[in-house]
C-alpha cells in the first residue's frame, strides 16, 4: 500500500509538473501575439499589458524549479522520469526567457513612430507568426512527447533567420534614406533581433523534447549518421 502511495504522489508531481510547464507555455504565446498586435496598431494599453503580464511567468519559472527540486529528492526519478523532470527545469527557463523577448518588443512597440512608413511592419508579424507558431507547435510536441515533431519543429528555424536577414536589410536601408526615421527603425530592427531569439529559444525547448522523449540529443543522432 505504501508503495502504491509513493507511486501516485510521484504520478501527481509529474502532472503538475507538466501543467505548470503548459500554462508557462499559454503565456509565452500570447505574449508574444499582443506584443506584435500591440506593435502594429500602435496600442499602449496592450503593450502595457503584455509587461505587467511577464510577471506570471516569473512566478511559474520558480515553482516549476522548486516543484523540480522536491522531486528528485524525494523521489529519486531514474531513467525516463529524471530525463523528464531534467527537461522541464531547462524548458521553463527557456519559455520564461520568450516572455521577456516579448516584453521587450512590447516596449519597443510603444516608441515606433510613423509606423505606416516602415515597409518591415508587413514582413514583422508574418516573422512573428513563424515564430509564435513554433513555439506553439513545440508545446504541442512536448505535452505529446513527440520527438518527430520536435525534430520538424527545429528544421522552421532556418525561416525566421531568413525573415530576419531579409528585414536587417531592408531597415538599414530605410534608414540611409530616412535618417529621421532611424530611432524607430532601430526598435523595429530590436522587434525583429528578439522575434529571432524566440525561434531560437522554441528551437532549444523542441531539442530538449526530443531529448526527453528519445534519451537522444539530435546532434547525438546527427553525429551517429555520419559515423
Amino acid at each position: 500500500m505504501a508503495q502504491e502511495h509513493t507511486v501516485k504522489a510521484f504520478d501527481d508531481d509529474i502532472t503538475r509538473l507538466r501543467g505548470l510547464i503548459a500554462e508557462m507555455g499559454g503565456l509565452a504565446e500570447v505574449a508574444l501575439t499582443d506584443a506584435i498586435e500591440a506593435l502594429v496598431k500602435g496600442s499602449e494599453d496592450l503593450a502595457r499589458g503584455v509587461i505587467a503580464r511577464d510577471k506570471k511567468l516569473d512566478v511559474l519559472e520558480a515553482e516549476v524549479d522548486k516543484l523540480a527540486v522536491r522531486i528528485i529528492a524525494l523521489r529519486a526519478p531514474m531513467a525516463d522520469d529524471l530525463r523528464e523532470v531534467i527537461a522541464a527545469m531547462k524548458i521553463c527557463g527557456v519559455l520564461e526567457r520568450i516572455g521577456d523577448y516579448s516584453k521587450n518588443i512590447a516596449k519597443s512597440a510603444m516608441k515606433v513612430e510613423q509606423r505606416r512608413k516602415f515597409e518591415p511592419l508587413t514582413l514583422i508579424p508574418a516573422m512573428a507568426d513563424l515564430a509564435g507558431q513554433m513555439v506553439h507547435d513545440v508545446m504541442t510536441a512536448y505535452a505529446a512527447r513527440d520527438a518527430v515533431l520536435a525534430a520538424e519543429i527545429i528544421a522552421r528555424d532556418d525561416k525566421v533567420d531568413a525573415f530576419y536577414d531579409s528585414i536587417f536589410r531592408n531597415l538599414v536601408s530605410h534608414m540611409m534614406e530616412n535618417p529621421a526615421s532611424i530611432t524607430s527603425a532601430a526598435e523595429l530592427l530590436f522587434v525583429a533581433r528578439n522575434i529571432e531569439r524566440i525561434g531560437d529559444h522554441a528551437t532549444n525547448v523542441a531539442e530538449m523534447v526530443h531529448y526527453a522523449a528519445t534519451g537522444i540529443y539530435l546532434t547525438d543522432r546527427d553525429d551517429r549518421k555520419n559515423a
